[in-house]
């Protein structure tokens, strides 16, 4: 008899979820398409067609695949300033699939010959065809980002890799000049002016 009832009030948590969700993955607005490159795709153009609205992120008439090898390389510029938060990669269920995806910011006309330098963030990916998982990015390491390369390394094992979808969640301010501002906070405190209080962690990092 104890066993009725569980799993009544669950299916209410996630149901305005997809709204919110859909605005934070809006980014893909705030992109230059014209100037957006995509090596190894197949076909001329078909990179940009991966960047789309939350709500055709299931969407399989469009996509990208890899030509002579599994890599692919996205150099995406935005408009202004972005902070990254997330990123969602959705491919085919099978071995085309991403596999891994190393994230670099700052670097436009990135080709492959500089994918051996460190990333500011790597992922290893799990298949996602329904475009459901996010892979958090370090915000401190992405929260001034004019121009996002997505170096996909890998697949599963497939000759060639395919994707339907790319989604990026964060935040957008138009294209300020932040860089004057930004070096006078360095000045603002001087710790050793006060010793006593100096057991105050000095975390004044603007993030």
């Amino acid at each position: 008899m104890s066993g009725h009832g569980h799993g009544h009030g669950h299916g209410c948590e996630g149901e305005h979820e997809p709204a919110e969700r859909g605005l934070e993955y809006g980014l893909y607005r705030r992109i230059d398409l014209e100037k957006l490159q995509c090596l190894n795709e197949s076909r001329d153009g078909d990179g940009k067609l991966v960047f789309k609205p939350w709500d055709r992120r299931n969407e399989r008439d469009k996509y990208v695949e890899s030509d002579a090898d599994e890599e692919l390389l996205f150099n995406i510029p935005f408009t202004g300033s972005v902070k990254l938060k997330g990123i969602i990669i959705s491919g085919e269920n099978d071995d085309s699939h991403p596999a891994e995806i190393r994230l670099y910011k700052n670097i436009p006309q990135m080709s492959f010959d500089d994918t051996g330098r460190e990333p500011e963030q790597a992922f290893r990916l799990n298949r996602d065809p329904v475009a459901e998982l996010e892979y958090p990015t370090k915000i401190a390491r992405f929260s001034n980002v004019q121009h996002l390369s997505i170096h996909i390394s890998k697949n599963f094992g497939a000759e060639s890799t395919r994707v339907y979808y790319i989604g990026l969640r964060g935040e957008y301010s138009e294209a300020h000049r932040h860089e004057v501002t930004i070096c006078n906070y360095e000045a603002s405190a001087n710790p050793a002016d006060h010793k006593v209080e100096s057991v105050i962690p000095q975390t004044n990092f603007i993030s």
